[in-house]
C-alpha cells in the first residue's frame, strides 16, 4: 500500500530562520501562535512573517507582535494582504511593517517555491517572451 502523503523531503533550506531551540521560550510561543491562527491563509502570512524575523526582535517589538496577534484573523488577512486599509486607532510600526512583508508577491510560499514562482513571473505571459524560430 502507498503512503498518503510523501515523506518530508530534505532540501528544505531553512537556513535563514531561527532554530526554535534557540529560542527563548517567549519567542517560541509567539512563534506558535503566529503559525496557529485558524486559517491557513494567516498562518502563512503571520507565521511565515514572525518566523523569518522572530530572532531579530527587540522586546519591545515583541510587545507589539503580540498585541498585533490579539487581533481578529478576518480583519489581519485583510489588512495584510492589502484588501482594506489598516485603521489608525489600531496601525503600529509593527503591523505596518508586517503589511509590506506579507503584501508583497509569494509572501506566504515555502522559499523553494517562491523561487520557482519569481522565475515563472519574470518568463512573463505564457510563450509572449519566447523567442521565434
Amino acid at each position: 500500500m502507498r503512503a498518503y502523503m510523501a515523506p518530508p523531503s530534505a532540501q528544505a533550506d531553512m537556513s535563514d530562520e531561527p532554530e526554535t531551540e534557540s529560542l527563548s521560550p517567549r519567542r517560541r510561543r509567539l512563534m506558535f501562535r503566529a503559525s496557529h491562527r485558524g486559517t491557513k491563509e494567516a498562518d502563512l502570512m503571520i507565521g511565515g512573517f514572525v518566523r523569518r524575523n522572530i530572532a531579530g526582535f527587540s522586546e519591545a517589538e515583541l510587545d507589539e507582535l503580540e498585541a498585533v496577534l490579539e487581533l481578529p484573523d478576518v480583519d489581519l488577512a485583510d489588512w495584510l494582504s492589502g484588501r482594506r486599509a489598516i485603521p489608525s486607532h489600531v496601525s503600529t510600526p509593527m503591523l505596518q511593517r508586517m503589511a509590506v512583508e506579507c503584501g508583497a508577491a509569494g509572501a506566504g510560499l515555502p522559499p523553494e517555491l517562491k523561487a520557482a514562482s519569481d522565475d515563472r513571473r519574470a518568463e512573463g505571459p505564457a510563450g509572449l517572451n519566447r523567442p521565434r524560430d
